[in-house]
């Protein structure tokens, strides 16, 4: 009969469940330099850096804070991929090095997720109520991407505006500086 089986199938999954236990995910934040992370460079209005913070850095940054459902597997295992993924996608906290025209995109990308409301994600902030956005707060931080995307694309279409490696103004043949 079905009751036959059912108590020693009970046994073997609780069985493995105790077992996945034991292969616990890595909790630790790769180090970064400070100095390359987007809000370090960007220096956005606190408001702005405080949401950004709250709403992106978790997944999207050298930040992640486990939660205590990230000790018990498989939820460990998803969230970790999810971390994975999303710094794979956007990593803030290595923003300096992302080359002008990759950075550009990535700002482009940052509004048009956030004001589609794709970003942050449903299941993220069913347990993190501080990264909920209202909409007075997606409308602000869709503004702060928009025209930060749209002085990287202003950049990118005048380079001879901007520094030049060393950080220096290029000058032209008669020795004046280009603004």
């Amino acid at each position: 009969t079905m009751k036959k089986y059912l108590r020693p199938a009970l046994y073997v999954l609780l069985g493995a469940f105790v077992l996945i236990q034991f292969f616990q995910i890595d909790k630790s934040n790769p180090s970064a330099d400070p100095a390359q992370d987007y809000l370090a460079m960007a220096s956005p209005p606190a408001e702005v850096a405080t949401l950004v913070r709250q709403a992106c850095y978790d997944c999207h940054a050298h930040n992640t804070t486990y939660p205590w459902y990230a000790w018990v597997q498989p939820a460990g295992w998803w969230l970790q991929d999810h971390v994975a993924e999303g710094r794979e996608h956007l990593n803030f906290a290595v923003w300096g090095t992302y080359p002008a025209g990759r950075a550009a995109h990535k700002l482009e990308e940052c509004y048009e997720v956030i004001e589609s409301k794709e970003m942050p994600m449903q299941s993220y902030t069913w347990m993190h109520a501080e990264a909920r956005l209202s909409d007075a707060q997606r409308t602000q931080l869709v503004g702060w991407f928009k025209s930060e995307y749209q002085k990287a694309e202003s950049m990118e279409a005048h380079p001879q505006d901007g520094p030049t490696q060393n950080g220096e103004h290029e000058e032209h043949e008669n020795g004046a500086e280009q603004h």
